[in-house]
């Protein structure tokens, strides 16, 4: 994420480039390991109005969303976050994944 771009609040609810289906910001700053290498991501998220589904949830940037259709909840906690992540994000050594690596096999299920 670049510094241009606002961090959504948990709860948001996003349409993503050539997406059907509404997704609802569940995590932020995700890391994980894969095939023994660490990955990172802006967002996970779900299928809204379902919910969580753990095979269902879906890895995906800032720059890979289209329209945000609703800003979640956002007080001074949050905005703490915020200062804590860009901290983090300066600091971090993983490097940004691509949504399509880290998706595999949802895709008829999210667009």
């Amino acid at each position: 994420m670049n510094d241009e771009q606002e961090l959504l609040a948990l709860g948001s609810i996003v349409l993503l480039k050539e997406g059907t289906q509404k997704l609802m910001v569940i995590a932020r700053g995700v890391s994980y390991e894969d095939d023994g290498s660490d990955h990172f991501m802006d967002y996970m998220g779900c299928r809204y109005p379902e919910g969580i589904d753990p095979d269902q949830t879906i890895f995906f940037n800032h720059k890979d969303i289209d329209d945000i259709l609703f800003a979640g909840f956002a007080d001074e906690d949050e905005e703490r976050f915020k200062v804590a992540y860009q901290e983090w994000m300066q600091s971090r050594e993983v490097e940004e994944d691509t949504i399509s690596s880290v998706n595999k096999g949802l895709e008829g299920n999210l667009f």
